[in-house]
């Protein structure tokens, strides 16, 4: 049995949700390695709708041990409501069925205070995040002053480490015009909601390893999409963690040879939230269409997602920087009734074709689309659970975009709910 990592291929908000919860019906563990609360999950369980943003997508699956790794900046205040939510729609959560790394960083009000005064402010790039503290949390993080999870078992120890951290913000909030925090607001915005995130803590990277050893099936679930990845994203619109594949060791612990299959989801269009750019983006009708047919605003913010064709061009070269074995490919059934559809196979630079999104924000910002159209198909692939029930065309579609992007279809999802699945291979058979 392989331990098998799910990532995003596009920009997130393809789907993983779904796909997580699915796979984790054969899945001991299911485990978030990266990113926050600003990540946002649909899950569609017997027609009940659960939306998650912290916890792992496992939670709602009776039976399942649901981890938040290192990798994760954890938001106490946002866990703790999001699993009262949970339970008020009878999920049950304890210790016994969560456990979060002791060395997680938490996000505090002064990283989301920073976090929203950076996006009003008239100075500097607007990033287009979701104001929630995770970049500045990360920042903090790399910058050896971040408050951690096991700190709150230590209050005794509380005020140096809060002393540490205030040296870095109070300075920076005067020269911002913001009003300087007091030590004491801090410990008791951390002491208010100890007792209840502390009984879930967790040597994760132990109990990963214990629980490998054992035969156990891993499930680890990556938030966003490749594409915000810091180091492999559309820098500097993109989010504060690595989104790739490999962070799945680093994000929980687990060595790198834990990994057997590496799933990535993507959408049969393209979608992005917020600012960046975006060479298929469609800004006529057709992009309107797409973005009401498939439902597309932020679970977790409201906001509209801009809409465009596949790109395969983003998609092939995630498949190489996240070493996806295969593609679940969802929300076919969008495109239904479209005459011709089109994909993205390479793009106009300037007076060149390439084959690569550059690296460079101002090449990114240059470059244009080069399409092949491929006819599409009447019927309705909504809700097919086998080959046979798609239509012709629209299995040339997935066959064309295998092709294109050099790796296989493993699942092709035709609506929200978690049957609506066609298994071409079982990452888990691995």
């Amino acid at each position: 049995m392989a331990n098998v990592v799910v990532v995003g291929a596009q920009w997130g908000d393809e789907g993983k949700g779904k796909i997580v919860d699915w796979l984790s019906v054969e899945a001991d563990v299911v485990v978030r390695f990266q990113g926050g609360h600003n990540a946002g999950h649909t899950l569609v369980v017997d027609g009940k709708v659960y939306k998650l943003a912290l916890l792992p997508a496992g939670i709602v699956r009776p039976g399942k041990l649901s981890v938040i790794g290192n990798g994760v900046v954890l938001d106490p205040h946002h866990l703790v409501a999001e699993i009262a939510k949970l339970e008020a729609d009878g999920v049950e959560i304890t210790p016994q069925n969560l456990k979060i790394a002791e060395n997680a960083t938490l996000i505090l009000a002064l990283h989301r205070e920073l976090d929203a005064y950076r996006e009003s402010s008239n100075a500097g790039t607007k990033i287009g995040t979701t104001r929630r503290g995770i970049g500045p949390a990360y920042e903090d993080k790399a910058g050896r002053r971040a408050i951690r999870l096991m700190d709150l078992a230590e209050p005794a120890t509380l005020d140096d480490k809060i002393e540490r951290l205030l040296a870095h913000h109070n300075p920076l909030r005067r020269g911002l015009g913001l009003e300087e925090i007091a030590p004491s607001a801090v410990r008791d915005e951390l002491l208010s909601v100890a007792g209840r995130v502390l009984p879930f803590m967790c040597a994760v990277w132990d109990l990963l390893d214990r629980e490998r050893r054992a035969g156990k099936r891993i499930l680890f679930e990556g938030a966003q999409g490749a594409l915000l990845d810091v180091d492999h994203g559309t820098y500097p619109f993109v989010t504060s963690s690595n989104t790739v594949a490999a962070n799945a060791a680093t994000g929980s612990g687990l060595g790198p040879g834990a990994i057997g299959y590496v799933l990535g989801i993507a959408k049969a269009y393209t979608t992005r939230v917020g600012g960046g750019p975006f060479p298929t983006e469609l800004n006529d009708d057709i992009g309107q269409l797409i973005g009401d047919r498939g439902h597309e605003y932020g679970v977790n913010t409201g906001r509209r997602r801009r809409c465009g064709w596949f790109d395969a061009v983003l998609v092939r070269q995630v498949v190489r920087t996240s070493g996806l074995d295969g593609i679940a490919l969802t929300k076919l059934d969008i495109l239904d009734g479209f005459a011709h559809i089109k994909v993205c196979t390479q793009y106009r630079l300037d007076q060149s074709l390439i084959d690569r999104l550059p690296a460079s924000q101002a090449a990114q910002a240059r470059v244009e689309p080069v399409y092949e159209t491929i006819e599409g198909w009447e019927g309705t692939t909504g809700k097919a659970r086998s080959w046979a029930d798609l239509p012709a065309q629209a299995i040339k579609y997935v066959w064309r975009i295998e092709e294109l992007i050099g790796a296989p279809v493993a699942l092709l999802s035709t609506s929200p709910e978690r049957d609506d699945t066609i298994l071409v291979h079982n990452p888990f058979q691995d």
